[in-house]
C-alpha cells in the first residue's frame, strides 16, 4: 500500500475554513523517484525552487492563533509526484511546459521524466485520491455550516523561473489569485485587509486563480475560493533556505483572514 499522500487536520465544527497547503512538501516515494531523470543534486536544487517552504508551519501558526480554528488539508508528498492542482487533462495550459498533473519538465524546462511517460499510473495513486478527499472535506463544511472558504496558502520566488507562463507581470509582495465565479469581492477584501501589514497586495500576477474541487467548481457558490502566494522573500532565504522572522507576522495577517471570514 502507498503511504499517504495528503492529510486533513480538524478544526472547529463551526469553521468553514480550510487552509489548503498542496505544495509544501519535499518527499517523494523511492519508486517515483525512480522515473527522475536528475541525478540527486539537481532533484535537490529542484526541490528548492518548486518547494512553497515553509508553508505548511505557516499555515499551523495561522490556525493556533485563530479564534476559531481553521481546517488544514495538506499534501504530504512533493508536487514533484503529482501536482494536485492541476487538471489532470488538456484543459491544464501548463502542458505547455511540462507541468500537468504529471511533470516532465523542471522549473527551468530540463527533462525531468522522459518525454510520452504515461501519467496515468501517479494520477491514479495519487491524484484522484486526493482530489475525492478534498472534495469529501469541503461537503464536510457544507454539511456543517452551510458554506466552505477554500484558502490556497502558497509562495512563489522573487524573481520569475523559467516555467513561468505568465512571469512578465507584477511580483508583490502577496499576490491574491481569484476566481469570477468563487471569490466574491469581501473575500478579496479582507484578504487585502489581513495583508496590509506585509506590503503591497496584488491581483492575479504572476500566478490567478483558485483550487475548488471539480464537483463544485463553477456551480456551487457556497464554496468560496482564494490564492494566497506569497513572495518568498519576505518570510526565508531563498531557494530552499530556512525560514526567517517574516513567517511571525505572515502567520497573524493569516489567522485575520481566517477569523474574518469564518465568522
Amino acid at each position: 500500500m502507498s503511504q499517504p499522500s495528503y492529510e486533513l487536520l480538524p478544526g472547529a465544527g463551526e469553521s468553514p475554513v480550510i487552509l489548503h497547503v498542496p505544495h509544501s512538501a519535499r518527499t517523494i516515494p523511492a519508486d517515483v523517484r525512480a522515473g527522475i531523470e536528475l541525478d540527486d543534486a539537481a532533484l535537490e536544487r529542484e526541490l528548492d525552487h518548486i518547494t512553497d517552504a515553509h508553508t505548511a508551519e505557516l499555515a499551523e501558526a495561522a490556525a493556533e492563533r485563530a479564534g476559531v480554528t481553521p481546517w488544514r488539508f495538506v499534501n504530504r508528498l512533493s508536487r514533484l509526484v503529482v501536482d494536485p492542482e492541476r487538471f489532470p487533462d488538456e484543459r491544464e495550459e501548463m502542458l505547455a511546459v511540462g507541468m500537468g498533473a504529471v511533470y516532465t519538465r523542471t522549473t527551468h524546462r530540463d527533462v525531468l521524466r522522459q518525454e510520452g511517460v504515461d501519467p496515468g499510473p501517479l494520477v491514479a495513486r495519487y491524484f484522484r485520491p486526493y482530489a475525492r478527499a478534498m472534495t469529501e472535506a469541503v461537503a464536510g463544511r457544507l454539511a456543517a455550516t452551510g458554506r466552505a472558504v477554500v484558502i490556497d496558502v502558497h509562495s512563489y520566488p522573487s524573481r520569475a523561473l523559467p516555467y513561468e507562463l505568465h512571469g512578465a507581470g507584477p511580483r508583490p509582495p502577496v499576490c491574491l489569485g481569484t476566481d469570477r465565479f468563487h471569490t466574491p469581492a469581501g473575500l478579496a477584501e479582507a484578504a487585502r485587509k489581513a495583508f496590509a501589514g506585509c506590503g503591497e497586495t496584488g491581483l492575479d500576477s504572476p500566478f490567478s486563480g483558485t483550487y475548488v474541487p471539480l464537483e463544485f467548481y463553477g456551480t456551487d457558490a457556497r464554496v468560496g475560493a482564494l490564492m494566497v502566494e506569497i513572495r518568498r522573500d519576505l518570510y526565508m532565504a531563498e531557494p530552499g533556505g530556512p525560514a526567517g522572522p517574516g513567517v511571525d507576522r505572515l502567520a497573524t495577517a493569516l489567522a485575520g483572514l481566517v477569523d474574518s471570514v469564518g465568522r
